[in-house]
């Protein structure tokens, strides 16, 4: 088992990216992708297609050699991934105020690529209503949150968890007075 190749891709991209000081709307003016594409492929959200790829390498003025010197291919001998607290990756999400990701790991599983990440929901938090192209489980690790999907609301408290299609639009509202704690593990569908 290995942490996913695409994760390390997703990751050189976006440091590269700011190493140059470059804004996610100015890269994705250069290589002629959405704003919202281009934030999906930083973390981790979607895999590019290899035209979005190379328009990224293009607009960045990278060599491909260069940028694949640092990705590690070779699967380990080691049947278990572990990560120190240190080693989480923090990433934020278009258009959301509040919500605090924390990458834990990111892996494939036979036909499956599953995310693991924490979600820090801060008190009165505010995004659009979203929908993944994944299966999405929550388990609530702290506080409390209502959460909306399609016209249901479930009210969770610590240790409530959801397991649901995220295909349906959805999005979670802390109420409270603090923090909420989520882990969040996504299962994204295989493409078709």
């Amino acid at each position: 088992m290995q942490e996913d190749i695409i994760i390390q891709i997703s990751n050189r991209l976006k440091g590269i990216r700011k190493n140059k000081n470059i804004t996610i709307q100015e890269l994705s003016d250069l290589a002629g992708i959405s704003k919202g594409m281009l934030s999906q492929v930083e973390n981790n959200r979607t895999i590019p297609s290899l035209t979005v790829f190379i328009n990224l390498m293009k607009a960045l003025q990278i060599d491909f050699n260069d940028f694949f010197k640092d990705i590690n291919l070779q699967t380990p001998d080691s049947k278990v991934i572990f990560k120190k607290k240190i080693q989480y990756q923090s990433f934020e999400k278009e258009n959301a105020q509040g919500f605090h990701y924390q990458r834990l790991f990111s892996t494939t599983f036979y036909e499956y690529h599953l995310d693991f990440v924490l979600l820090t929901l801060q008190p009165n938090a505010k995004r659009m209503p979203v929908s993944t192209d994944a299966y999405e489980f929550k388990l609530l690790l702290k506080g409390e949150v209502e959460y909306i999907i399609g016209n249901e609301t479930f009210l969770m408290e610590e240790g409530d968890s959801l397991f649901f299609d995220a295909n349906e639009i959805h999005n979670p509202v802390n109420n409270g007075k603090e923090d909420a704690l989520l882990l969040v593990v996504y299962f994204f569908k295989p493409k078709q």
